[in-house]
């Protein structure tokens, strides 16, 4: 991960011309993410079809795939990518999707682990979607299949592959198999 050192804003990385490379915004500062391994690949996109599937048939809001930007603060402005995110229908815009980043958290925000990924690094994302409004936030771990469910600071659940993840109370009536994405 690298950082640059220039403060820019939301607008300014949304206009980027970097094909191919991962970016998200903190405090004013574009930060370049390593691509995604295999595992990491494997259980975004399991987890993304499962919910999306589940969100489209009941017509619960949006999902979103990983890359897709969430401005969460401005001036100095932040904007991050989850590996995938479900926004609810009534807090969508009202005059649909931008061509630009969503304004606010997503409802769920969904990240799988990296292996370079630090312990810190993945504790202070999952406090950092929480703080600005996620209402709930899934961080997968590849390497211990297990899952760490977030609804607040304190209020954290570890599920093993034993385990069913649910979406409750965000996403109504969700449920999959931890063993599932793995």
């Amino acid at each position: 991960m690298t950082t640059t050192t220039t403060p820019r804003t939301a607008e300014d990385l949304l206009d980027l011309d970097a094909p191919g490379r991962r970016l998200e915004m903190l405090d004013g500062e574009v930060i370049e993410l390593a691509p995604a391994g295999a595992r990491h690949g494997k259980a975004a996109i399991k987890i993304g079809a499962r919910l999306s599937a589940h969100v489209e048939r009941r017509g619960l809001g949006e999902v979103f795939a990983a890359e897709t930007g969430f401005i969460l603060a401005r001036d100095p402005d932040t904007v991050r990518a989850p590996d995938v995110a479900f926004v609810a229908n009534d807090r969508l815009p009202p005059g649909g999707l931008p061509h630009g980043f969503m304004e606010s958290a997503p409802d769920l925000a969904v990240e799988v682990v990296s292996p370079g990924d630090s312990e810190g690094y993945t504790l202070a994302k999952a406090g950092q979607w929480l703080q600005y409004g996620s209402r709930l936030v899934w961080i997968i771990y590849p390497e211990t299949r297990t899952v760490a469910i977030y609804k607040s600071p304190n209020d954290i659940q570890v599920l093993t592959e034993a385990d069913t993840l649910t979406g409750a109370p965000v996403v109504a009536g969700f449920s999959c198999p931890v063993e599932d994405l793995f």
